[in-house]
């Protein structure tokens, strides 16, 4: 590892300020499980990092006035599995934390770290795109909100400026929407998945009145599956839609392959797990 100068900031305006936007060397490290790896294998050499590790405004996990949920961006991802807020407000993300990666790692990792990072394998993404989820930034203009499914630009890309910081993670209000993760590995059940699929689906108990269908790691970065989305409203709850909806995301989705697999197997893995996850987010005991 090459040696770099390391800052410690105890405000996110002084972070902010110590980032250069035509430096792509000077990087902003979180929890670093990531980044570190990176650097150890030589695929990156930074000559400064910006540590958020001091920056204790964004460590909070709060209910918003209108029912939803704001984490701070440096909430490590173990705390995030253990809030009692995010269990009452969005239990889909406890229960995917429960198989995302180890705890040791989720002890380091935050939330906007995950995200900036922009892995297309990460578990979080397509859960919070399914959310409807979106992340505050924060740069030396301001603070301007992006809908966590518009933040990737591509395999391991964001929309974010080089002098911007994810600042907190904001989840609405669910209503009466019932949500579910499921993911495919080839190997451990919290190794990188080939395919991660969440669901959010609203209805009446017999039909379908709304749903965002989102797939990862089987892409080059988290989609929503709009033809998906639109297939199911109005439809009839049951394992005949779920199959058609199985159907539909296989043809819709651009597969790619990777060390996970092929483009071809992850296809199938779409139809077979996209009905899966349907079917689970509308359980009785499921969803909530």
């Amino acid at each position: 590892m090459t040696p770099f100068e390391l800052a410690e900031p105890t405000t996110l305006k002084d972070a902010i300020a110590l980032l250069d936007p035509d430096d792509a060397s000077v990087r902003p490290i979180a929890g670093g499980t990531a980044l570190m790896l990176m650097m150890k294998a030589g695929v990156f050499r930074p000559s400064k990092l910006i540590s958020l590790r001091n920056v204790k405004e964004l460590t909070s996990i709060n209910a918003t006035s209108d029912g939803g949920l704001r984490i701070g961006a440096m909430t490590p991802l173990a705390v995030v599995e253990r809030s009692a807020a995010v269990r009452a407000h969005a239990p889909v993300i406890t229960r995917t934390m429960h198989t995302l990666s180890n705890i040791r790692v989720r002890n380091v990792a935050t939330i906007g770290g995950s995200l900036a990072h922009a892995d297309p394998h990460m578990d979080l993404p397509p859960v919070l795109i399914a959310l409807g989820a979106h992340v505050v930034v924060t740069g030396p203009a301001g603070e301007r909100t992006i809908p966590v499914e518009e933040l990737f630009a591509g395999y391991f890309e964001t929309v974010l400026g080089r002098n911007e910081l994810i600042a907190s993670v904001v989840v609405p209000a669910q209503g009466a929407r019932r949500a579910a993760y499921l993911k495919c590995t080839t190997r451990a059940v919290h190794d990188w998945p080939a395919l991660g699929v969440a669901v959010a689906v609203e209805g009446d108990g017999t039909t379908v009145r709304d749903a965002r269908v989102v797939v990862s790691a089987a892409t080059e970065t988290p989609v929503r599956l709009a033809g998906v989305e639109q297939a199911l409203r109005g439809g009839r709850v049951g394992d005949a839609l779920w199959r058609q909806a199985g159907e539909a995301a296989a043809a819709e989705a651009e597969t790619i392959s990777d060390g996970q697999g092929s483009a071809a197997y992850k296809r199938q893995l779409v139809r077979v797990y996209v009905a899966r996850a349907l079917a689970a987010a509308l359980k009785t005991d499921g969803g909530r």
